[in-house]
């Protein structure tokens, strides 16, 4: 919830901003609201920033979290006289400098728009379309939420093609083809910037470029230890890059590296360095395997050492043999 809140917050800040260069042409590709948990109140706080701004033109593509059903408030309620809903069949509208081309969810799901049987009218003129779905079907395993070929895209030859669906920010076709993502992240697996997609004519070519406008963002930081590194020397690193990449952004931490067999980590302690909501440690004790096969030979310790050598270990049997390794060695003492 907080973070659904948080997007329209920030939307009207971003409608100030439509305000202050005088956007012509806004694109929403989906997943403005949430349809089973929005109330009315919401809408109707949405509606009026879109009053506010009557001179740009509003295009929305519902997506497989807000489609165009029957109880939908795309459906009944009514919206501002700039802004255009589409439906489940594919639609035009023309100004004298563009045509605009959208589809929308009529389901939670959609196998196919029939974007293949599409053809631009004006090819003269800027050609945009504002859909929602998957491109190649490559990006997520679930192939349900209109699957669309990056080479019927190329086909078509529009202009621009303003995706929805995926919330990380990703550019597909420079200055053609591109999902914006949400404005705010809403998962820790959205990584990295968040923001718009801005675009603008350059001698009758279309420029866009993406602008972070999130107030924090999820971020990555990767510690890396040595032998001869302790629990103190780990917070202080942490506490730099904190410093460095600011502290109200949102971190998932991954420690990785060699570490003195000895040494008691104790990675939970990292939450409370900053908005901290993950930690996983990947480091390794610093064994000399070989060594302690040798000095252990004919023992359970050595047997185990020699299963894992001779395999060929993935993650989860490399996390096996070191902590397997670490219980023995304390038992044995």
């Amino acid at each position: 919830l907080y973070y659904i809140i948080y997007n329209y917050f920030l939307l009207f800040y971003l409608i100030f901003y439509v305000i202050s260069i005088c956007i012509k042409y806004f694109f929403i590709s989906g997943d403005l609201y949430e349809h089973k948990y929005v109330r009315q109140s919401t809408i109707e706080y949405i509606n009026k920033l879109f009053k506010e701004i009557p001179e740009t033109k509003i295009f929305i593509s519902p997506g497989n979290h807000d489609p165009y059903v029957k109880n939908s408030f795309y459906n009944q309620f009514e919206w501002s006289k700039n802004v255009k809903i589409f439906n489940s069949k594919i639609e035009k509208v023309s100004y004298d400098d563009v045509d605009i081309y959208g589809y929308g969810f009529n389901n939670f799901y959609c196998d196919n728009c029939g974007i293949e049987n599409l053809i631009i009218e004006n090819p003269e003129k800027i050609n945009i379309l504002v859909i929602h779905g998957t491109l190649n079907g490559a990006i997520l395993e679930d192939n349900n939420y209109n699957p669309i070929s990056e080479k019927t895209l190329k086909e078509k030859a529009f202009d621009y093609v303003a995706l929805g669906h995926i919330h990380k920010p990703q550019i597909l076709i420079r200055d053609n083809v591109a999902y914006a993502g949400a404005l705010e992240p809403v998962d820790r697996n959205d990584l990295g910037d968040h923001g718009y997609i801005e675009g603008h004519l350059e001698n009758g070519r279309l420029k866009t470029n993406f602008v972070p406008f999130a107030c924090r963002s999820y971020e990555q930081i990767l510690l890396m230890l040595r032998e001869d590194s302790t629990q103190a020397s780990l917070e202080d690193m942490l506490k730099a890059d904190l410093a460095n990449k600011g502290r109200m952004n949102i971190y998932r931490i991954v420690i990785q590296g060699t570490r003195a067999p000895e040494l008691l980590l104790l990675p939970e302690r990292l939450k409370s360095f900053g908005y901290v909501t993950e930690v996983l440690d990947e480091s390794k004790p610093s064994y000399d395997l070989e060594a302690l096969q040798k000095k252990y030979s004919g023992t359970l310790i050595g047997d185990y050492i020699s299963y894992f050598l001779e395999k060929d270990r993935n993650a989860v049997e490399e996390k096996a043999l070191y902590y397997g390794l670490q219980a023995l060695l304390e038992t044995s003492r």
